[in-house]
Parts: structure tokens; sequence; C-alpha cells
């Protein structure tokens, strides 16, 4: 398989949160304790945090966002750092000048948001992001010539929280996603440090997850290992 003309040369790592897992049966869920891991997950050298919490109101969105921007800011490097990602609220993460947005495919269309974003965030280095959840590759295609700049495609593998958009994808099928469209692709949905490597093998510029670091024993060295994988 031919490279993507836009593939790095490691895997682009992106921790979704949940933070309703964090302590099952408490009363509430814990955004200290959300905190704590973003922080953790960040110095751990992961690439992106997708701020996935949808029950947030835009105020509570947006002080969790600027958290984790300060979480970023703080293990920066010459590369950055980690970028910080809110999925489906652009009005907060233009607003809170977080590195990009996560779209669902019933969210706001892409060429919508990428209006938007050239309003507001042009000629920004690095640019801000617009990525897009897809489930078919027909999805993965209309959002990569829609202007995407990214998309995660999954569930490649079984997994609780991804039940919802029906059976597992398969490598297979990731791999004519990721042979189809020219953005990176993100595989998601079941990953672990055992079936990482098949999934970049298949083409993927990289690996989005919950559990993979959300429950890691040994964070750093997992995002070790994986960084250390050859992509496609």
């Amino acid at each position: 398989m031919s490279p993507q003309p836009n593939r790095p040369s490691a895997p682009i790592l992106c921790y979704v949160t949940q933070r309703s897992s964090l302590r099952p049966g408490a009363p509430s869920p814990a955004a200290e304790a959300l905190l704590e891991k973003i922080a953790a997950t960040i110095a751990a050298g992961v690439n992106w945090i997708q701020l996935r919490e949808k029950d947030l109101s835009a105020r509570d969105g947006a002080a969790l966002t600027r958290a984790a921007l300060m979480c970023a800011s703080k293990h920066a490097s010459n590369s950055g750092g980690a970028r910080i990602l809110l999925n489906d609220r652009l009005d907060v993460a233009l607003a809170e000048k977080a590195a990009g947005v996560h779209l669902g495919e019933r969210s706001l269309p892409v060429q919508n948001a990428r209006k938007l974003v050239n309003q507001y965030r042009a000629g920004e280095n690095p640019p801000f992001l617009v990525g897009v959840s897809c489930h078919s590759l027909h999805a993965a295609q209309a959002a990569a010539a829609s202007g995407a700049d990214y998309v995660f495609f999954g569930p490649i593998f079984a997994t609780p929280s991804k039940a919802a958009f029906g059976s597992p994808q398969g490598l297979e099928r990731l791999a004519e996603v990721c042979e189809a469209v020219s953005i990176p692709v993100l595989a998601i949905g079941g990953i672990t440090l055992g079936n990482a490597a098949s999934c970049l093998a298949a083409g993927a510029a990289g690996l989005a997850a919950i559990r993979l670091f959300q429950d890691a024993a040994d964070l750093p060295g997992i995002i070790r290992s994986l960084h250390a994988m050859p992509t496609g």
C-alpha cells in the first residue's frame, strides 16, 4: 500500500476522554479525576486529547478546555505539545483557542465549520483542525472532499463505547478507507496494544482510544511502544 501524502512518520495518538468511566458508581462524574488523567496522558507523550464530554454545558466545557490547555502548555515542547480538540462544540473551541474541533457525522457540516474557522482562526500555525467521525467509506470520502483535516474511522474492533455504531468494521475496511482518502485516518474502536500494529499496517495514520489510555497501568510505556510502531 502506498503511503498517504499526509501520513506522519510516527502514529498520531489521540486520547478520547470519558470521565464517567473514571470512577464508576460515584454520585457524579469526577472532573478532578479527568484533569489528572489528561495531565498524565499529556505528560506521557500523547499527541491529541479529544474532550468528549457531551453532557457538559458550554460554560463547563469551556472551563474544562481552559484547564486542559493549561496542562498542555506545561508540557509543551519544541513540537508544540499535545493538541486539545473539542467534540462537537466549535463555538467553545474557537472561543477558548483550542487546537481543533471533532465533529460527528450528524454534527455541523464540515463546510460550515471550515467557513467559521477561516473567519476566526485563519493563518494559524499549526492550523486549527477540523476532524470527523466516520463509519463508512462514503462518509470518509465525503468528509475529505468537504475539507476535513482528518477522520476517525471505526469501530475497527468490538468495544462497548462504539456498540451503537454497529458491528466492527474490521481491518480490511479500514485499509479501503485509508487507500481512498488523502487525509490522515485514525483507527478507533477496541484498540489495544496487541492490535494497534495491525491498524497501522492497514494504513491508519494514528490511533484514537478511550480505555487504551485511560485504563493503562503503565501509560508512558504504552505510549512509547505505540510511537515506535511504523505507520503503513
